[in-house]
């Protein structure tokens, strides 16, 4: 994989990680209710779950390149459109307040009802299985081994996504205020929208 398309990867699914949610909201409680160390075990079991998601994108598309190389073009250009709604939503609505009744944690929890508590949120949320079927294809090249490509691309998504939760840990820490609830945004969704929107054109064209 060519380095600037590795950039490329990181940038698009930094945007994402970095875009508020049910993880981040479960990170930022259990960090108040344990902690440092509540957000960090979170943040463990959330990227686990993210593999596990990752990991059946992988094996659904690397299926698509062994029986059709057709069928995983037409799966690019679907999931650089895919990238294009996510940006006109996200241009249209902005970043959303997150209600905490999406996730509750009030009594301090062991590190492994942590870990499991940050897993389970991964894994019940389809969003990411579907993201990850969506952008992984535009970064991969047909000519050469699929497992190292696969490989980085699912390792640098997980080290993003727990970057970005890390960060709402210590966010959360430092300001107690912050998790009660996340103000929406419009001019912040039309930030992340528009970049969503202009890879995904980008994408397209080179889809193609």
């Amino acid at each position: 994989m060519a380095f600037e398309n590795w950039l490329a990867f990181c940038a698009i699914a930094l945007l994402a990680t970095a875009t508020p949610g049910p993880a981040a909201l479960l990170v930022s409680i259990n960090t108040l209710s344990n902690g440092v160390r509540g957000g960090v075990f979170t943040a463990l079991g959330n990227i686990s779950g993210l593999f596990v998601m990752s990991g059946l994108s992988v094996i659904g598309l690397s299926v698509l390149v062994l029986n059709s190389s057709l069928a995983f073009t037409v799966v690019k250009v679907v999931g650089a459109g895919y990238l294009i709604y996510m940006g006109v939503k996200l241009w249209k609505n902005g970043i959303g307040r997150v209600d905490s009744s999406e996730v509750t944690c009030n009594a301090r929890r062991g590190a492994l009802s942590l870990y499991i508590q940050g897993g389970l949120i991964a894994l019940t949320n389809p969003k990411a299985i579907i993201f990850t079927t969506a952008l992984f294809p535009q970064f991969i090249s047909l000519s050469d081994p699929l497992l190292p490509q696969f490989s980085l691309l699912v390792f640098t998504f997980m080290a993003l996504s727990f970057s970005c939760l890390f960060c709402y840990t210590l966010l959360a820490f430092g300001t107690k205020k912050w998790s009660r609830s996340m103000a929406s945004s419009r001019f912040l969704g039309r930030i992340f929208g528009s970049t969503f929107i202009g890879a995904g054109c980008i994408l397209v064209g080179t889809s193609k």
